[in-house]
Order: structure tokens, then sequence, then C-alpha cells
């Protein structure tokens, strides 16, 4: 591992520890190089500010899991490990999120989500011979609602285990690309 990695993965794991204790509005640059034996100049050259830090401990600590599992066949897996990491960080993430607000921490991973969730789109899309515009529009809403679920079920919003949600999801999915795909034979051509 490089020393710039080293540094940027000590600095996350002082801002984690720190957020523990306390909101991360009220957590100083100064306060978090001290906490990481790092001066304020090693922090500036990797990171913007401490959301920039925060966005990519999230990036490195979660986005891996899914990018993992990507395929059609295991994302199920992936968005198991991502609950299974929100579940273990749930001090850090519910910090993140009443600091960040629901709507912010949603754009953290939107992009690494559409990414993930778009190829199983576009794969099932290729076989339905769907519209290049209606499986844009599916994978917006899968990331949207995606997001929007596991926040909810890190506020603890929802009932069900991830498993289940998963299962849900799943279930949700093929119904659509089933329906779709009926849909599709309908239609003339």
């Amino acid at each position: 591992m490089k020393h710039s990695d080293e540094t940027k993965r000590l600095l996350a794991s002082s801002l984690k520890e720190l957020m523990k204790i306390k909101p991360l509005e009220k957590i100083s640059i100064r306060e978090l190089t001290a906490h990481a034996n790092v001066n304020r100049q090693t922090f500036y050259y990797h990171f913007e500010d401490i959301y920039d830090l925060l966005k990519w401990t999230f990036q490195q600590e979660t986005i891996q899991l899914l990018a993992v599992h990507e395929s059609t066949h295991v994302w199920q897996e992936g968005l198991l490990q991502l609950f299974r990491y929100l579940g273990d960080n749930r001090e850090i993430c519910l910090c993140a999120l009443r600091s960040l607000g629901r709507g912010h921490m949603k754009r953290f991973f939107y992009a690494d989500i559409h990414n993930i969730f778009g190829r199983v789109v576009y794969e099932f899309g290729e076989k339905l011979k769907a519209p290049e515009e209606y499986m844009a529009f599916l994978t917006h809403f899968y990331t949207i609602s995606l997001g929007s679920l596991v926040e909810s079920w890190l506020l603890g919003e929802m009932d069900q285990t991830p498993e289940e949600i998963i299962d849900m999801i799943d279930l949700f999915i093929q119904d659509q690309l089933l329906g779709a795909q009926q849909r599709l034979k309908e239609e003339p051509r």
C-alpha cells in the first residue's frame, strides 16, 4: 500500500473515531489532524475538507462491496454486505446523516449505485430489447429507491431485516422485468 493511501486511511479512521463522540460539523481539521498525528498541510494535500474525506471514506468502504457483486446474479450479496457495513458502522453513518441531511447522503453514493444497478438493468434490457430511454429511467428509479430504502432502514424506520428488504427488491425487479417482457411481446414492432 502506498504511503499516500496509508495517510488517507489514517485520516478516515480518525474521522470515524471522532464521529462516534461528536457531530460531524463540530469536528475541526485541527482536531482531526491532531488525532491522526499528521499536520494540516498533509490533510489538505489529500482532501478539500472534512466532507471530502467523509465521501472518500464511504466510497472506499462501501462502494467496493457493491462493485465486487455487480453482476445480475450476485448484486444481492453486495447489497447485503452494504447493509452489514451500515449496521456495523451505524453510529458513524447516523452522525453523517444527521449532519448532512437526508438528501446529501444519497448524493454521496448516487453515481456508484447508479453504475452498479445500471449494469444489471442494461443486461436485462438488452435481452428484452428495451429502449435506451426506458433502461435509463429504470436505472435512475432503482438508484433513488435503493438510496431511500437504505437510508430509511438506517434510521430505524423499517422493521424488515436486510435479507427481507433484498428479497423484496429482487422480487420487485423480477416482476418489473417480467412485466416489461410481456408488454414488449404484445407491442407491435
